[in-house]
């Protein structure tokens, strides 16, 4: 899709990428969760082009995260393997889904997942380390995976805020290393996702490219700010972020349904 750059101000989307690449860093989220609504609200993108080149923009964001994460030991690989199994799998049913539903039911969507990762978020959650990967869960990780790629693919989300509670609920792993190995497998599932929507044209490059490499800096400083701040303020600032954009979110579903 031929970009439309030119008529937004480079500062704003440069400015959507930092604060993406921010949440990434300290929370180990693709970022996918403030790109969509960004785009969409300030930029007045289509919901479907905002979930594509909010997939495309993670990819970078990503890469910068993992690298602070891996750097202090903080990637539990051998999950990330499993989980990317099914993830990619999921990014193909994702993108496919994604051309069948109507805009404002994809916009929905991503407002409830919103709602339910603050909810998450303020349920107090500790674990102590995971137990060797047998077969069952080789395959429970498999499903989450699949689970977390189709939402990726369909509302252009990285995933983070599927795999990082699921890993420590289900699977005892550590809060830190949670995050790292979501942000790992967010990586290729973002370039699935990415070439599938750009097969597609649903994607908008230099903006998902400014997006992406202006969150550069930042993934690497909320890596940093990740393990200076309290779990549990961390926790609370998040959800209250994600709560406001969803509210905004609705409304403006809810306005435009009326005009």
């Amino acid at each position: 899709m031929p970009s439309d750059v030119a008529r937004y101000s480079v500062g704003r989307v440069v400015a959507i990428g930092v604060g993406a690449g921010l949440l990434s860093g300290m929370f180990g989220v693709g970022g996918g969760i403030l790109v969509v609504p960004a785009l969409v609200m300030m930029l007045r993108f289509d919901q479907r082009l905002a979930n594509g080149t909010s997939l495309g923009a993670v990819l970078p964001i990503s890469v910068a995260s993992l690298f602070t994460y891996w750097s202090h030991d903080n990637v539990d690989w051998a999950m990330a393997l499993w989980l990317v199994v099914g993830a990619l799998g999921g990014a193909i049913l994702g993108t496919k889904w994604i051309h069948m539903l109507p805009r404002k039911v994809l916009g929905h969507l991503f407002a409830v997942m919103l709602i339910a990762t603050a909810i998450r978020l303020f349920i107090p959650m500790t674990a102590d380390g995971r137990d060797a990967i047998t077969a069952v869960t080789a395959i429970a990780l498999v499903a989450i995976g699949l689970v977390t790629g189709t939402l990726a693919g369909l509302l252009g989300i990285g995933g983070g805020v599927v795999m990082v509670p699921a890993m420590i609920v289900f699977f005892s792993e550590l809060n830190v290393v949670a995050k790292g190995t979501s942000v790992a497998v967010i990586i290729p599932t973002s370039i699935m996702g990415t070439w599938r929507n750009w097969k597609a044209d649903n994607i908008d490059l230099k903006v998902a490219a400014i997006v992406g490499f202006g969150g550069v800096a930042s993934a690497v400083a909320g890596g940093v700010i990740a393990d200076l701040m309290s779990e549990d303020l961390s926790n609370i600032l998040f959800a209250s972020l994600v709560l406001v954009v969803a509210a905004r979110m609705i409304v403006d579903l809810r306005r435009d349904t009326s005009s």
